[in-house]
């Protein structure tokens, strides 16, 4: 009885990482999924301007001028960036799943043991 006692603590124990890691995973997507809609406006916008439009970029406090063209590709470059992390999460998101059921499955097996072992006394 004991020993399926620390069995079950053990599997909330892991059951709980798992949660607080996926928690954490679905945070970091939609931080990425926003920028990557801010990022989709802003290229939008930069599509829009004419070639020879004035572009500023902001470092600290202060507006320096940039290329059209260099900042259409940075804005590109970002986007592919953000996209394949969001891949990467979404893989991570669904291993953690897979890893929540599997314990849910154990912990419910282990429950059932302690009350038929709990019946028997």
């Amino acid at each position: 009885m004991e020993e399926l006692s620390m069995k079950m603590q053990s599997q909330l124990q892991s059951f709980k990482q798992v949660q607080t890691e996926l928690q954490k995973a679905i945070s970091t997507r939609q931080q990425l999924d926003g920028q990557l809609n801010e990022n989709d406006i802003v290229k939008q916008e930069l599509d829009l301007m004419p070639e020879d439009g004035k572009v500023y970029k902001s470092v600290g406090p202060v507006l320096i001028k940039t290329d059209l063209l260099e900042a259409k590709q940075n804005v590109v470059k970002r986007m592919d960036y953000i996209s394949n992390e969001i891949k990467r999460l979404d893989s991570q998101i669904e291993t953690l799943e897979k890893k929540q059921v599997e314990h849910k499955t154990v912990i419910q097996k282990l429950q059932q043991q302690l009350a038929m072992a709990g019946g028997m006394k």
